[in-house]
């Protein structure tokens, strides 16, 4: 039966923690972002802190949003010091950590696990956003994020073959789309679980959904749901599995439930 106890509990962070997501092909790997600066990987099998993103080239302030690629290589993050960070999660190094996690026992082991600290991204920009940015998320080979700018911003990372450690490199801006009255920050985005629709809410309470599912995005077009009992800033929306039903969470304590009608 559930008794609702907590099973397992994770400290390391040294406060508050804004974002959890979980790796999208090895369940027990989840990463967190937080208000210290950093991010860190966890092995939720083994009780494991496998890795630590930050330190030099870190992020200069909490971390707000962070997400995989599809394929679970790479890891990019945004924060409150206005810049977008790509981590490379795929190299010999990281690929040894996480597997030595997975073997790594507590109980028969003489020495703590040695977590791996990773200080320099593989690319970092600051040319998208003037401002916090506060929610960033995949998009095949592109990159969606915004800020308190009324636009959340489609790019795609141009590295440079420098030899530095870190690769600040050019962006090329895919397209834009633009969200009336959304000039609040921390106001989440989200998308359904196949990537084809994009939804996000503003600060009067109308929500903006996209479908993704065209070959260019500039031909994407957007419907704007709205309710009159429905007027508080919308903070963050999400979408069923099957991408039926889109809920968001407003500033006033309500919930909103949007089903699409087919047929």
């Amino acid at each position: 039966p559930n008794e609702m106890e907590c099973v397992k509990h994770f400290t390391g962070h040294g406060n508050a923690i804004n974002e959890i997501v979980f790796h999208p092909t090895d369940c027990t790997m989840m990463l967190s972002g937080s208000k210290d600066n950093s991010l860190r990987l966890w092995n939720i099998r083994t009780n494991v802190l496998v890795a630590i993103f930050g330190g030099v080239e870190g992020h200069r302030d909490e971390v707000l949003s962070a997400d995989f690629n599809i394929s679970g290589d790479k890891i990019v993050s945004c924060g409150m010091d206005h810049s977008l960070k790509i981590w490379n999660i795929a190299n010999d190094r990281m690929r040894t950590a996480m597997a030595n996690s997975a073997a790594y026992n507590l109980a028969k082991s003489e020495r703590p696990f040695p977590t791996l600290k990773n200080h320099f991204p593989e690319f970092m920009t600051r040319d998208i956003h003037r401002n916090y940015v506060d929610c960033v998320r995949w998009l095949g080979k592109f990159v969606l994020s915004k800020s308190c700018e009324n636009s959340i911003v489609c790019w795609e990372p141009v590295t440079k073959n420098d030899h530095h450690d870190v690769i600040e490199g050019d962006v090329e801006i895919v397209h834009k789309f633009d969200v009336a009255q959304c000039e609040i920050w921390f106001v989440r985005f989200g998308m359904d679980s196949l990537k084809r629709i994009l939804a996000v809410g503003n600060q009067l309470g109308k929500l903006f959904v996209w479908d993704l599912d065209v070959e260019d995005p500039n031909l994407t077009r957007c419907s704007i749901l709205s309710n009159n009992r429905c007027t508080s800033a919308v903070r963050q929306v999400n979408f069923s599995r099957d991408g039926s039903c889109l809920v968001a969470v407003c500033d006033d304590s309500t919930v909103w439930r949007w089903d699409r009608i087919t047929g």
